[in-house]
């Protein structure tokens, strides 16, 4: 894994049958252009993932799951596990905000995942962020300690280097209330504090980190210039392959950071 490229993952969500999310992988393979620069993951339901997999070129896209068990095997009727998801996917989102607040994931299941995907070579994306009651009493960075702790307890520095931090404030997530960057310089700076607190300055520096929370095609690229912010985790605006391919091609063309998250004001 490296900070060099930037990082634009589309959750699908529970969108797309397997014929739609076939169609569409189709239309985005013959807008998107590979770029050396960006490293494009799609994320969509568990479903479609096999026949993806089969249709897609893994140099132009990775894949990911969205959700799995954390036990490698044995009777968890319903239940997909990470050994089975080796060669198919390359990325797991893990602790998204859906996960958390609509199916009750605790600190507990979200680090076992975490550890579950590693031990199977498959990158974590740990998703991390603060509600709108957390915001309002002043808990985002509370909350972003709480969460990382949680996630990452067990993981090693060698670990670590696998594994992806996305912040996305639930507050902002499909409301239409997009975050400023000021809020999300100060969940970076408090993201990358922690690490090095818990793993030292260069684990600090080295740690990918995502924005997600309704980015769409005109907000992407004033995320993507804050400094120590390394890709998107983009929801809805991925579901429409132009505007999707747009965002990716902002992560291409990039600019030079001028929003600074640490050592700056």
């Amino acid at each position: 894994m490296t900070r060099d490229k930037k990082l634009i993952v589309g959750n699908w969500k529970m969108n797309l049958n397997t014929h739609e999310a076939s169609l569409y992988l189709h239309k985005l393979s013959g807008l998107v252009k590979t770029h050396r620069d960006v490293e494009v993951v799609l994320a969509p339901t568990i479903l479609a993932l096999q026949s993806l997999s089969l249709q897609i070129d893994r140099r132009q896209f990775k894949l990911a799951v969205q959700n799995f068990y954390w036990r490698d095997h044995g009777a968890y009727t319903g239940e997909v596990s990470a050994p089975q998801l080796r060669g198919v996917v390359e990325y797991a989102l893990v602790g998204h905000s859906e996960r958390r607040h609509i199916f009750g994931e605790t600190d507990k299941d979200i680090r076992n995942k975490v550890q579950a995907a590693i031990r199977n070579d498959i990158q974590p994306i740990l998703c991390i962020g603060e509600t709108t009651t957390e915001r309002v009493n002043n808990e985002t960075i509370d909350t972003i300690n709480d969460q990382l702790i949680g996630g990452l307890t067990n993981v090693t520095s060698e670990e670590l280097k696998r594994i992806t931090i996305a912040y996305e404030p639930v507050w902002a997530i499909g409301t239409g209330n997009n975050a400023v960057p000021a809020d999300v310089v100060k969940a970076v700076k408090a993201i990358r504090s922690q690490i090095k607190h818990l793993y030292g300055v260069a684990a600090a520096d080295d740690v990918r980190v995502l924005y997600g929370g309704s980015v769409k095609a005109d907000s992407a690229a004033d995320y993507l210039a804050i400094d120590g912010i390394d890709g998107l985790l983009v929801g809805g605006a991925s579901l429409d392959a132009h505007v999707f391919e747009e965002i990716i091609n902002k992560a291409h063309k990039g600019s030079k950071p001028d929003i600074k998250s640490r050592g700056g004001k």
